[in-house]
């Protein structure tokens, strides 16, 4: 009977251990909640319901000062008709396919150079960092603006040599190029990326690669480069995107159009020029769709293509 009897305690307090590990964890879960309570409320009240709110705008014609109006899929049809549209998308594409792989390869250089052991390398980095923090100013666009002008500092240098200069900014065949540098010259957001990467490869790989007699370019070539594959994956996807929705630089320099002759029409300016400018909401919303789609597509693209270029650890 004693031996029947504690069991039975046990038991009891077994399933008492139980029952307040569950109200504990129950308390915990709540608590935890609570706690993501604003992260949720933000991500429903200012991310999902604008988003899908412009989803349903992309399918109407609607203006600020109209009630929208369902009008299917008229404002995807424009899209496929609307020549400004089709030299905003050739204008976004080259900028996007010159200026990130140059931005990345002189990112990866300069950290290069820094993770030699240059003296003074806390200096040099904040020098390289700072356009980056500065490069999509009003303030910065204004100034590129004076640089590449018709008595800009690059006519000064070139006059130095007898060379006649031109507005950079005002002629169709250098005006996406000017912009195009700009973007390149920010490159210290990813330079920072792969300074911290180059810190992690371990230098035994060079010492062994060295005892077998290869050059520093080998080195670079088949251990550096192998093992920053996934660092240059990630700074890809970020520039990727941001170059895209490039928008403050082509506006200041463009004056708000896309002149000289739509050589400097973003999409996203476009985008702009068709919601802010003539108020058309549902066309505007549209477009924003479409280069989501466009974004979202180049990005599983890269996510695809890096099963066959980007390698890790194991």
């Amino acid at each position: 009977m004693s031996a029947l009897n504690e069991l039975s305690q046990l038991k009891l307090r077994d399933g008492s251990t139980r029952s307040r590990l569950s109200h504990r964890q129950k308390s915990e879960e709540r608590a935890g909640y609570a706690f993501m309570t604003p992260w949720i409320l933000g991500l429903i009240v200012i991310t999902a319901g604008p988003m899908l709110a412009s989803l349903y705008l992309s399918f109407t014609d609607y203006s600020f000062l109209e009630s929208p109006s369902w009008v299917g899929l008229d404002n995807y049809v424009r899209l496929l008709e609307d020549n400004r549209f089709h030299q905003a998308l050739r204008v976004t594409f080259e900028y996007v396919i010159i200026s990130v792989p140059l931005q990345l390869i002189i990112a990866l250089l300069v950290a290069m150079a820094l993770d030699s052991g240059l003296r003074g390398m806390g200096l040099y980095r904040s020098a390289f960092y700072l356009p980056s923090l500065i490069g999509g100013s009003v303030a910065i666009a204004i100034l590129w603006r004076q640089v590449f002008g018709a008595n800009g500092l690059v006519n000064q240098v070139l006059d130095w040599f007898g060379i006649e200069g031109m507005s950079w900014i005002a002629h169709p065949d250098t005006a996406l190029g000017t912009l195009i540098i700009l973007n390149v010259w920010t490159f210290g957001a990813p330079m920072i990326i792969f300074l911290a990467g180059l810190r992690q490869v371990p230098t035994m790989y060079y010492e062994a690669a060295a005892v077998d007699g290869a050059s520093r370019l080998r080195r670079v070539w088949h251990i550096t480069i192998p093992i920053l594959t996934p660092i240059i994956f990630f700074n890809l996807i970020l520039q990727l995107i941001g170059a895209f929705q490039a928008f403050t630089q082509a506006f200041i320099i463009s004056g708000g159009d896309g002149s000289p002759s739509d050589s400097t029409l973003f999409y996203t300016l476009y985008l702009y020029m068709q919601g802010f400018g003539n108020f058309d909401m549902g066309y505007a919303t549209a477009m924003a769709w479409v280069l989501v789609v466009i974004i979202g597509g180049f990005t599983a693209l890269n996510f695809v293509a890096s099963k066959y270029w980007v390698f890790y650890d194991d």
